[in-house]
């Protein structure tokens, strides 16, 4: 369902957003319980001293001012969850970002999206491919989605210039990386579209960027993977796109190159095998946008909760024994504790505001260090 919010509305879900220690799925029950950014932010700041252990920080208005103005300046608009011009794909993963930025043609996110991601060091050949399949995607109405880096991401980009393509990036909005790709940013915020969920100025972290794969494959109904080492970047998102109910396609490629070893995997565990553009189109085309969308009903999950105080005590001691230093899922916490999924979500946004957990990237979660 969609929401019209009004300019205190939408200030107080970036500033709850931009607090420490809040991240979209801690976000997204504050919201439940709260109904409004506005009533979350004004209690926000009590309930975690109450806990003795505060483990989230207010991020000051002063400094969510300063963003909005700075990011106006260059002409970006910032989208909330629920908004009508949020992108209804993006919308249906468990931790969509309750707030993006962006710069340029915003409707092309509401168009039928394809990710097209691989190696940074791609061969000429998987350039030449990633060209030809971004280009014939785009003229078959799809916008190409990836996240700007070297190699098959600047090309898909670049060969789907004329169609529409969009970028997300690790860093904020304004943050080009890498520093080479500054006139295809350039050409994208002008052509394309440019997304980001960070702060306006931040430069991007190593745990950015599974961050920003997630929203890439998130956009988007199928990832095609051209060209992957066995550990890399581009395999966390056809994970992150398989656990999000997207296809995963994938190019095959010679068994003596490193770079083909991750998309060959791909292929052994299932993956859509890719020998022209047409492999991926008719796919696609065997379903529907809505056939796609994340539904947490197919899970099993509830919508209300189902223990008593006491037993929610319990269950914050369980997760708390469940948790460690590695990271883990929400889904996983679920099935080991045989709550159901709002229980264990209170309870988990309990723990984040008492400073015995952290909310990490993807929906999972991490005891903290300070605890």
């Amino acid at each position: 369902m969609t929401q019209v919010i009004n300019d205190r509305e939408r200030f107080a879900r970036l500033q709850l957003f931009r607090s420490r220690g809040i991240g979209p799925l801690t976000y997204s029950e504050l919201m439940r319980r709260m109904g409004t950014a506005e009533k979350a932010v004004e209690v926000l700041p009590d309930l975690a001293t109450a806990a003795g252990r505060p483990g989230v920080t207010l991020a000051h208005p002063r400094d969510v001012e300063r963003e909005l103005q700075v990011a106006a300046d260059f002409g970006i608009d910032y989208v909330t969850l629920g908004e009508a011009a949020y992108p209804e794909q993006l919308a249906a993963i468990p931790d969509a970002p309750p707030v993006i930025a962006m710069r340029g043609r915003a409707e092309l996110a509401g168009k039928p999206c394809v990710a097209i991601v691989g190696a940074r060091n791609a061969s000429a050949a998987g350039r030449s491919f990633a060209r030809t399949v971004a280009k014939d995607l785009g003229d078959s109405g799809f916008v190409v989605v990836s996240g700007l880096a070297r190699g098959i991401d600047g090309a898909a980009h670049e060969a789907a210039l004329d169609a529409g393509t969009i970028a997300v990036l690790a860093g904020g909005i304004d943050q080009i990386y890498p520093p080479q790709h500054k006139a295809l940013y350039a050409d994208i915020a002008e052509r394309g579209l440019i997304v980001s969920e960070q702060p306006f100025g931040m430069v991007a972290r190593a745990q950015d960027f599974p961050k920003r794969n997630r929203i890439v494959s998130g956009l988007s109904r199928g990832i095609v993977v051209i060209e992957a080492a066995e550990r890399s970047g581009t395999l966390i998102t056809a994970r992150l796109a398989a656990e999000q109910g997207r296809d995963v396609f994938a190019v095959p490629g010679s068994p003596l190159d490193p770079r083909s070893r991750g998309t060959n995997g791909l292929l052994r565990k299932g993956a859509i095998l890719v020998r022209d553009t047409q492999d991926i189109i008719s796919e696609l085309e065997t379903m529907s946008a809505q056939s796609r969308l994340f539904e947490p009903s197919s899970l099993g999950w509830d919508v209300s909760p189902d223990q008593d105080e006491g037993q929610q005590d319990g269950l914050r001691s369980e997760i708390v024994g469940l948790l460690s230093f590695t990271p883990t899922h929400r889904d996983r916490i679920i099935a080991e504790t045989g709550a159901g999924a709002s229980s264990v979500t209170m309870a988990l946004l309990d723990l984040v505001l008492d400073g015995e957990a952290v909310e990490e990237t993807g929906g999972s979660y991490v005891l903290s260090a300070s605890r």
